[in-house]
């Protein structure tokens, strides 16, 4: 680059030499992409940026590939030094990768990932005879706190840490003495009370400059937790002061040193909802009252709902419960792996469903856990760690007795994280009365929050059972709480305001007007590209040619190929896979956007709005089957079918599906590609 020329290489940015020595990959069957912008932010779009490199160079699909992302920049500071890792992602041969990437540059090296992670570019530092970093190197000082950072064990009750040399220890105490940065020393911080290090003298000089320098932003400093557990341990007189400001983000700390005045403190933080203070809470009730974990939460489940917590509290505590009988369990069976946790952990998901002693509340938030379970639990009956094969036979039997029962009228938690809710969404595929019901009235629930309100009325709208019901419920809350940035880009479901806006159009409301004007205002700026998306709403050929126009634009793509074919399948009242399928191969379309629409789009009763093809998604692997069994479509668009069918998770890496598959869901997966071997996939 211009600026570094006659520069020596001393001189040179970290950024400057490692894009120096890029610009000398490639070679037979490997390219590297060019450094990335913006618009490559994540793995998905490095595919699509190689794609493109491959059709502009005329190089074959098959060439193997490195690059990194915007994401992956951020390990350089404004000054272009790398002040972490650097990520380099591939595509094609893992091996052919590592040769053509090599050994990295002159001062630096290269960390093979395996096959299934990433390369990691890095400094090559030095060290002492014993090991230590010159503590002016910046990026050896980050190495060395890395490897002491990293777990020799995590178990159910602990994470360990390898002990510390005295010479290590040693270096990390001189590096806390005064006087201290506090921005630089979180690493030392967190180093020391990994292993309970952390000396009075030391918490009691830290709390003050923590105080000072963070404050109103306390949780900003990466090493609070680190240090409010030491001036927890060593009974700070301060430290009460500390958590009153923290608020419920003190609770794992609190959980881990019992004392009569976190149980009141985490009490209170528990009528709130928050879910780590109700894990806390349980753990410090047990320690203090009551060890026996049913017993314990049946009395915090009493007080939760005298003190009308959220309904969100109880599936908290059922969580808290769930994990504190597991954690009891595996403390009696140090050698009992993960996978016979987790066994055991469904197992009592399911019998805590039917526990007459517990209150009903807990019961029905067992069986929404349990129905995700029930089918692995029969099906490790034999050989289940929590029991004889009759016992569980017995409890399974139990639980799908009363299932329907607990389950009428219930649903998911609508604030907890949104993967989870997209990893249900294929059981919303076809709607009971009593769905439709709870829907509706989670969304004229004024409690209910952005991300339910766009959960519930997604499904609503989209099978056709939203209404003018729903219209008066969220008119009145629309400009309050409708209008903020909400993204939806790894979700199943579109801003709320945009399915709100398409419903009122489709039901030609009075409010519509008003809701086109707000969208058609220039700010807030997060709306531009989304507003596009309400063109579904009482579609016209208008509609339909601004959209496309701004798809082979080749603007990026947030949902916007996808409301086109929606769009014009409903003008042209057909299905919407024949209207897609029919853009297949023509130019202005993206390729890797057209093949996810053509899956999401599979059922029109539920269209999937995800950003791209979910390889762990159940909704995603039944889609793609169906294209590549549809009798209607081209050879082309089922060979785009199959394609994304065999790259799913559950032919590679089945662990990472969910909900887990089944034994016999597994088989019946790969009993399905044998049948359709002799099948060629598209390129």
């Amino acid at each position: 680059m211009a600026p570094d020329k006659g520069r020596k290489t001393e001189q040179r940015s970290d950024l400057s030499s490692i894009k120096k020595w890029w610009r000398t990959l490639g070679g037979d069957r490997f390219a590297v992409l060019p450094p990335p912008t913006r618009s490559r932010y994540t793995q998905s779009d490095g595919h699509e940026d190689a794609a493109e490199l491959f059709a502009t160079r005329s190089l074959s699909t098959s060439t193997s590939f490195a690059y990194w992302h915007w994401q992956s920049h951020s390990a350089f500071d404004r000054s272009g030094g790398l002040k972490r890792e650097l990520y380099v992602h591939w595509g094609g041969d893992h091996a052919t990768v590592a040769a053509g990437l090599g050994d990295g540059p002159h001062g630096y090296r290269i960390l093979d990932g395996g096959p299934e992670g990433a390369f990691r570019l890095d400094k090559v530092t030095a060290t002492d005879t014993d090991g230590l970093p010159d503590p002016e190197d910046t990026a050896g000082v980050r190495q060395f706190l890395a490897r002491l950072g990293t777990p020799r064990s995590r178990t159910a009750r602990a994470v360990e840490h390898d002990p510390l040399t005295a010479a290590e220890e040693s270096w990390l105490h001189d590096r806390l003495r005064d006087p201290v940065k506090l921005s630089g020393a979180a690493g030392f911080v967190t180093a020391l009370e990994a292993r309970q290090a952390l000396t009075p003298e030391e918490t009691s000089r830290l709390l003050p400059a923590w105080r000072e320098e963070y404050a109103g932003r306390l949780t900003e400093w990466r090493a609070w937790a680190a240090l409010l557990d030491a001036l927890l341990r060593h009974d700070h007189e301060e430290v009460w002061d500390t958590v009153a400001v923290l608020g419920p983000r003190a609770s794992d700390a609190l959980g881990a040193a019992p004392s009569p005045r976190a149980l009141d403190v985490l009490r209170e933080w528990s009528f709130t909802g928050q879910p780590n203070a109700i894990h806390a809470w349980l753990d410090v009730h047990r320690a203090i009252h009551e060890p026996d974990s049913a017993r314990s939460a049946t009395v915090l489940a009493a007080d939760l709902t005298a003190h009308n917590a959220p309904d969100a509290s109880l599936n908290s505590l059922f969580a808290a419960l769930s994990a504190a009988v597991t954690r009891d369990w595996r403390a009696t069976r140090p050698t009992a792996d993960r996978g016979a946790a987790q066994a055991f952990a469904a197992l009592t998901a399911v019998r805590l469903a039917t526990d007459e002693d517990l209150p009903r509340p807990l019961r029905v938030a067992a069986a929404r856990t349990a129905d995700d379970q029930v089918a692995h639990v029969r099906e490790q009956a034999a050989e289940h760690p929590g029991g004889t094969e009759a016992e569980v036979l017995a409890a399974a039997d139990r639980y799908e007795a009363a299932r329907d029962d607990l389950l009428a009228g219930t649903g998911p938690d609508l604030t907890g994280y949104e993967g989870g809710l997209c990893d249900l969404y294929h059981r919303y595929r076809t709607l009971t009365p009593a769905d439709v019901q709870w829907l509706r009235d989670r969304v004229a629930d004024p409690s209910t929050g952005v991300q339910g309100i766009a959960f519930c009325l997604e499904l609503l709208h989209a099978h056709g059972e939203a209404g003018e019901a729903e219209l008066a419920a969220l008119l009145p809350r629309w400009k309050k709480d409708l209008t903020k940035q909400y993204r939806t880009t790894y979700t199943e479901w579109r801003h709320p305001l945009v399915t709100l806006t398409c419903l009122a159009l489709d039901l030609d409301h009075p409010a519509a007007a008003a809701l086109t004007a707000w969208w058609a205002k220039p700010k807030p700026l997060w709306k531009t590209p989304v507003r596009l998306l309400t063109h579904l709403g009482a579609p016209d050929e208008t509609k339909a040619a601004e959209l496309w126009d701004f798809v082979t634009s080749g603007a990026h793509d947030t949902g916007h190929l996808m409301t086109w074919v929606l769009l014009r399948a409903r003008l042209d009242g057909t299905h919407p896979l024949l209207v897609a399928e029919r853009l297949i191969g023509q130019r202005g379309v993206r390729e890797y956007v057209l093949h996810r629409v053509l899956i999401g789009v599979a059922d029109p009763a539920q269209p999937l709005w995800h950003y791209a093809v979910d390889p762990r998604s159940h909704s995603w692997l039944r889609r793609a089957q169906e294209v590549a069994d549809d009798p209607r479509l081209t050879d082309a668009a089922r060979a785009i079918g199959l394609k994304t069918a065999r790259e799913h998770d559950v032919f590679h890496y089945p662990d990472q599906v969910g909900p887990a598959l089944t034994d016999g869901q597994l088989a019946a997966a790969h009993a399905w590609a044998e049948a359709r071997a002799d099948r060629t996939a598209a390129d």
